[in-house]
């Protein structure tokens, strides 16, 4: 019998999970080719999108199909902007075996911690302050994860709304930061030495010339082939480029446009699963320019949802 499991239920097993480990793992079996994953699968509308990712990993009992939407619209409508589910199947059979109804909560969440593992790896052993580049509901969940892997308290944010950057502050202060709006991107860039984007934009916020030596930037925005956070010209002068999947930035996210730009080359791109496995090295020292291109892999979603599924079904059984 197929398993529906809701939102409630799913957030209360979260805590007791090493997530953290669940998608370095994924990063890490999918970068040793142990990971089956086609391309992403996509609807765009003018008011949002709907990605489709799927796949699974070698070995694994079941396999896992998310559609994950994004429409920027809702808040205005009393509704989040992000929505979606995941199926899962038995991999030996097909049938499904769970429907997670997770309301775009769990893509979130995975998209975070992916940021805090490309931060663990790649971000300077000092960090004065984390920028962030964006108001959503990612940025946000980018902050609150960052908390794995650095004690830095200190925030500063550009929002092109005042009133949702001065919102966004006033959460992070009550959760015990010093949290403050600044008037531009390029004086996020000035302050801080760890910077997030996390933005639906179409042309670049982040500029090369405003990037000071030993920044490290992840950059979790541009997921369509479309949409474009960071200028181009920064790719030339970064010492480490970082993608969560090689084959899937040379087509979609910030390394798209830079290997179309020619500022970069495929040869210069590394797989995070790679870095975390040490087969190609992370941060060597403070003073290099690191980017980390997260535009969302299926092993993501892979990891999440079996680990979430399997504790729930644990703790059913038990009861």
């Amino acid at each position: 019998m197929t398993a529906i499991i809701g939102w409630k239920e799913i957030s209360r097993v979260l805590p007791r999970l090493d997530l953290m480990r669940e998608i370095e793992a994924g990063f890490v079996a999918y970068s040793r080719g142990e990971a089956i994953v086609p391309p992403v699968g996509e609807l765009l509308f003018p008011c949002g999108e709907v990605h489709i990712k799927y796949g699974y990993i070698q070995g694994d009992s079941t396999f896992t199909i998310k559609v994950a939407t994004g429409f920027y619209d809702n808040p205005a409508h009393g509704l989040d902007a992000p929505n979606g589910l995941f199926l899962l199947f038995d991999s030996r059979t097909g049938a499904p075996v769970a429907v997670l109804l997770d309301e775009g909560h769990l893509t979130d969440i995975r998209t975070a911690i992916a940021g805090a593992i490309a931060a663990k790896y790649l971000a300077p052993p000092k960090i004065e302050a984390i920028g962030v580049i964006g108001t959503g509901v990612q940025a946000r969940e980018q902050v609150k994860y960052l908390k794995l892997v650095t004690p830095c308290r200190c925030v500063r944010a550009f929002g092109r709304s005042e009133t949702a950057v001065e919102a966004f502050c006033r959460v992070l202060r009550d959760d015990g930061y010093d949290a403050a709006s600044v008037a531009t991107p390029d004086e996020v860039a000035a302050r801080a030495n760890l910077i997030v984007t996390a933005t639906p934009a179409s042309e670049p916020l982040l500029m090369s010339a405003s990037v000071r030596p030993g920044t490290h930037i992840t950059a979790v925005g541009a997921d369509t082939p479309h949409k474009n956070e960071i200028d181009p010209e920064l790719f030339a002068k970064a010492d480490i480029i970082a993608a969560d999947s090689i084959t899937q930035c040379m087509s979609r996210g910030d390394i798209h446009h830079a290997l179309a730009r020619g500022t970069t080359s495929q040869d210069r791109l590394v797989e995070l699963g790679a870095i975390i496995t040490g087969a190609s090295p992370g941060r060597q020292n403070a003073n290099q320019i690191t980017i980390a291109d997260l535009t969302g892999v299926a092993v993501q979603d892979i990891n999440i949802a079996q680990a979430v599924f399997w504790a729930i079904r644990s703790e059913r059984d038990v009861s």
